[in-house]
């Protein structure tokens, strides 16, 4: 397995980073649109603008990190490839940047990963290796591919290279609408959050950033509260993308230090938020990509917003359309 600790990996990115980052990634990463509503405004008191990284190339944000990442990668690393273990979107996210580079790819999946995520990946060209989420250790799997084959591992999060490529959405989001009063991010493993609190800290520092994970996975919370981090067992949660165990440790070291707060949401709320975006954006979001509005739709009902510029990160829009309408018409699965 190589090492990328002569790269200085261990160092936690800076908004310098985001910035090189976006840089290297805009050549083949969309510029993602910013979604706004009338009506949703109306009835939560609160100009929202929905940083909508579900029309991401592969579907979510996830490319920008991969792309940064394997764009770094020296000649001796191109040649032998990369692994990644991922329930979906990193898996594309990586097996597309690896194919735009010419990098051969293996990504470890869950075997009841979405089908249309595996089959994604697969059409990408990477080699899908699966594993039981609830069993079995994905990280322990990839260190084992990474050291037998010589690949290079790049995680899903804990990595300051995909850290500062996610930070770029956020940073798109205002440079586009301006300085926010507030923000709601995804949260699985942190990427995306930390990376957004670093565009949040240089673009709009008065802007309070929430981090927003599922109600059946409140690890981030929980590290939040104790100052350290905890680790759960694997949450069931229509959150596919979010089901993690732990936040990583890179990401920590800039959420625990910047983050306003880490708010969870349900099941129920991430399938009313699915039918809204359909609904009144025409846009279909996976669970995952709802976490952020389900949070900011509660702080508005409460009246925290009232008035408020508020941005929202959707962080994805892979699902299968079976479970899409599955979901909708409230005949929930697992």
């Amino acid at each position: 397995m190589r090492s990328d600790r002569s790269r200085g990996q261990d160092a936690l990115p800076t908004f310098d980073d985001v910035v090189r980052a976006h840089e290297r990634i805009a050549p083949h990463a969309h510029r993602t649109p910013v979604l706004t509503s009338r009506m949703t405004d109306e009835e939560l008191g609160a100009s929202f603008f929905f940083k909508a990284e579900n029309t991401q190339r592969m579907g979510a944000f996830k490319f920008r990190g991969a792309f940064h990442a394997l764009s770094r990668f020296d000649a001796e690393q191109r040649r032998a490839g990369v692994v990644a273990y991922s329930s979906g979107n990193h898996a594309q996210a990586v097996a597309l940047s690896a194919r735009i580079l010419g990098i051969p790819a293996t990504i470890v999946m869950p075997l009841d990963a979405p089908a249309s995520k595996v089959a994604a990946t697969k059409g990408y060209g990477a080699e899908v290796v699966t594993y039981d989420r609830y069993a079995q250790d994905r990280e322990e799997i990839g260190q084992a591919l990474a050291a037998e084959r010589g690949l290079t591992l790049i995680p899903p999060y804990d990595h300051p290279d995909v850290m500062a490529g996610q930070g770029t959405a956020a940073k798109e989001l205002f440079e586009d609408v301006g300085p926010l009063d507030a923000l709601y991010v995804p949260l699985g493993g942190g990427g995306l959050l930390s990376g957004s609190l670093l565009s949040a800290g240089a673009l709009s520092p008065d802007c309070a950033v929430y981090g927003v994970e599922p109600e059946a996975g409140d690890d981030a919370r929980r590290s939040l509260r104790e100052g350290r981090i905890v680790h759960i067992d694997t949450p069931r949660t229509i959150a596919d993308g979010a089901q993690t165990q732990h936040v990583g440790e890179h990401p920590f070291g800039i959420i625990r230090d910047r983050v306003t707060d880490i708010l969870t949401a349900s099941d129920d709320e991430l399938v009313a938020c699915m039918r809204l975006f359909a609904s009144r954006m025409k846009t279909v979001v996976e669970p995952t990509g709802c976490l952020g509005f389900a949070a900011a739709r509660a702080h508005a009902a409460s009246g925290e917003l009232r008035g408020a510029r508020v941005g929202v990160v959707i962080s994805g829009g892979n699902i299968d359309l079976d479970r899409f309408t599955e979901l909708l018409g409230g005949r929930r699965r697992g």
